[in-house]
């Protein structure tokens, strides 16, 4: 067997397992940041745009979540008696939504 091929069949094992979990978690931690402000004219135009979602629209929003900004799309459903969006694998509180779009 080559030394290529030998040291090849060690590349899968993980002498610290976690570590690589570790490391991502803790650079996902340092990136956060604070909520920005919205003004009062964004904070009208969001909740004009929550009110004209219907059944079948596409929407996309970006949100804050515990420290970072986030992206999705998709369909969607309101909550309006707890101020929620919810799409199929997240709920998003309407305060914490920073931009909306229909698609």
């Amino acid at each position: 067997m080559s030394m290529n091929d030998r040291a090849r069949q060690f590349l899968p094992f993980d002498a610290l397992k976690g570590l690589k979990e570790a490391l991502r978690l803790k650079e996902y931690e340092h990136e956060r940041i604070m909520k920005k402000d919205i003004s009062d004219e964004k904070i009208s135009y969001i909740s004009r745009m929550l009110g004209q979602i219907t059944k079948n629209d596409y929407v996309y929003l970006k949100y804050y979540d515990d420290g970072h900004y986030f992206q999705i799309e998709g369909k969607c459903k309101i909550d309006y008696n707890k101020f929620l969006i919810k799409f199929k694998e997240k709920t998003i509180r309407f305060e914490n939504i920073y931009d909306i779009k229909i698609k």
